[in-house]
Formats: C-alpha cells, sequence, structure tokens
C-alpha cells in the first residue's frame, strides 16, 4: 500500500489537461491507494524560473469570492474521478484509490470561517493555510534559491482562529508552502501533530520551500510527518530542473529526514502533476521503482511500511476525529 502527501490531477482535469503523472489505473496497479487531492486555485501570474539563483515575487492575491466560485468547480471535478473519498484512516484499501479532500491554500474559504464546517460535512480533511501567495489567514514563501523560508509575516488573527478551529473539527493543517514565521505560530497554536505534505530538506537543497533543521525536530516532537517530495528543483543541490534528475536524490532526502527525525516521521509527498519529478520515476505507476530504491539502501520491510503508508496513517488517526 502506497499513500502519497500531494498531487494536482484534479486541476488538470478540471483544465481539460492530460495527466503528466496521475494514470489512476497504473496507480492503481502499482500499490498506490491515494492521498491528499488538491484543490487548488490557480493564480493568474504563476512563478516560472528559468535560471539559478532565481527569486520570484509572491504572486497576487486570490479574492475569497473568485477562489470560492473554482473550489466548487474543483470538488465537483474531484467528485467526477473514478476514486473513493476518505474521512478516516480506515477508509484506505489495498487495490482502491481513495482521495483526501485537501485545500491548497485556504482562499475558498470565508475569512470569517462561516463555510469551514459545511466543508467539513462535504469531506474536507485537510487544510493548506496557503500556497505561495498571500491570503487573508497567512503568507505563503516565495519561490526563490537558495533562500530561507524565513520570507514574510506571521498568521494573521483569521489564521490563527483557522488553525484552532481545524483543531476543534479534526481537520489536518498542512505547512508546505508556508513561510517561516507562519510554521512557527502554527507550531505554538496547534494541538494536533504537525504536517508538511510535501517538503524537502533545507539542509540538502536550499530552496525557500524546503524546512529547516528546526523545523524537522518541531515536526518529528509532535509526532508529525513530512513527505517527500518528489520536484527535482526541490531535491536537488544546485535547484536545477532536470528532469534526468535520479530517484536516488529522492532517496537521499528520505535518508536525512529519518536520520534527523526518525523513522516515523517520513512518508511520501510525490507533487504528482505539480512539478518535473525524476523522468526515472515516470509517475505514480513507478512508484515500485522507489520502493525498490529505498530497499537497495537498506530499509526493510518495516521501514518500508512506514514510509510507504504506516506514518500517513497514524497521523490520519492522531488528527481526524
Amino acid at each position: 500500500m502506497i499513500i502519497d502527501g500531494h498531487n494536482d490531477l484534479v486541476l488538470h482535469r478540471w483544465r481539460g489537461e492530460p495527466t503528466m503523472h496521475m494514470d489512476l489505473d497504473a496507480a492503481r496497479e502499482a500499490g498506490y491507494s491515494g492521498g491528499f487531492f488538491a484543490l487548488y486555485v490557480p493564480s493568474p501570474r504563476a512563478p516560472d524560473p528559468e535560471e539559478i539563483p532565481y527569486s520570484m515575487p509572491l504572486p497576487d492575491e486570490v479574492s475569497h469570492d473568485e477562489a470560492a466560485a473554482i473550489a466548487e468547480e474543483l470538488f465537483a471535478t474531484l467528485c467526477e474521478l473514478p476514486v473513493a473519498r476518505a474521512t478516516s484512516a480506515d477508509d484506505f484499501r489495498e487495490g482502491e484509490v481513495t482521495a483526501i479532500v485537501h485545500l491548497e491554500g485556504a482562499e475558498p474559504l470565508a475569512p470569517d470561517l462561516s463555510d469551514l464546517e459545511e466543508w467539513y460535512a462535504r469531506g474536507l480533511r485537510s487544510v493548506g493555510l496557503v500556497w505561495s501567495r498571500p491570503n487573508a489567514f497567512a503568507e505563503g514563501v516565495p519561490f526563490r534559491f537558495p533562500s530561507s523560508p524565513d520570507t514574510g509575516p506571521g498568521l494573521t488573527g483569521a489564521g490563527r482562529e483557522l488553525v484552532a478551529a481545524c483543531n476543534r473539527l479534526g481537520i489536518l493543517v498542512d505547512l508546505s508552502h508556508l513561510n517561516e514565521a507562519g510554521f512557527w505560530d502554527v507550531q505554538r497554536l496547534s494541538e494536533a501533530p504537525l504536517v508538511a505534505t510535501h517538503s524537502n530538506a533545507h539542509t540538502l537543497c536550499p530552496a525557500s520551500r524546503n524546512l529547516t533543521d528546526a523545523q524537522l525536530d518541531a515536526i518529528r516532537d509532535s509526532g508529525g510527518v513530512v513527505g517527500v517530495n518528489f520536484a527535482v528543483t526541490f531535491l536537488r543541490a544546485d535547484g536545477h530542473n532536470e528532469p534526468q534528475t535520479p530517484i536516488t536524490e529522492i532517496v537521499r532526502h528520505v535518508d536525512y529526514l529519518v536520520e534527523r527525525m526518525g523513522i516515523h516521521h517520513v512518508a511520501f509527498g510525490s507533487d504528482f502533476d505539480g512539478a518535473v519529478v525524476p523522468e526515472e520515476l515516470g509517475g505514480a505507476g513507478g512508484l515500485p521503482k522507489l520502493v525498490g530504491a529505498l530497499e537497495e539502501a537498506g530499509y526493510d520491510e518495516g521501514a518500508v511500511a512506514k514510509i510507504t503508508h504506516g506514518n500517513w496513517l497514524r497521523v490520519f488517526r492522531d488528527t481526524w476525529h
């Protein structure tokens, strides 16, 4: 069984585009049991770094009304996919793809949270406070390399209220894309395990999107999880967007996180359909190659089971009521 921290299949289906990595039939055959299916409201001006180093400005805010309307369409698109939807850890099964309804960026939520319980009733179980732009709740980290994730202010009052409401309802709070000040605000406020669904080790790749050792330690101490991102720009020490990057670069980040945090706090967070991933992996159908690479690196059956699904299931049980 493989559970994954992030994919953008819904966005591609909504746009009428072919999938890059998420062929569901191939994924199912490869042992992919699902994970976080992002409802991501795209930015009109998306960053597209072409040279190293790069420092992209934060995209403009998207209004709540616009984001809410697009999120309704994205949710309808997700409901049309031939997948189950998860509201508990027990919903994941071998041979079936199960989706977690995940908002990547909280713009679709009303700043007064008047619609949060309605979203919860519809199956929302994970909220990324931001994508890499500002909103009513927090500010995302801009795309920069090399750069610290310490790039802007922390949570707003509405953001603090959102974290508390997610804790109360049993909604996972995702810290990927959040700047460092916001991260520490959540760490102080949240009663749930800290989770970064698709982020990597800043020590190995100094991109602004990656996590410092202090952040990794805080996630470990909370009982949380980091989903290793397969995007080559967040794997490589040089930050290059090189499709020929070997999958051993993914293993390199897994190794570092396991050494720093322990085997119970590391998982997959592919970013399939949202980034360039190693061509050697291909897509979800190639996940057995990555499992094989972990085994070749010395991970035994129990360790592989934790990384591929066990750690995610534990966090779901600890977070979802």
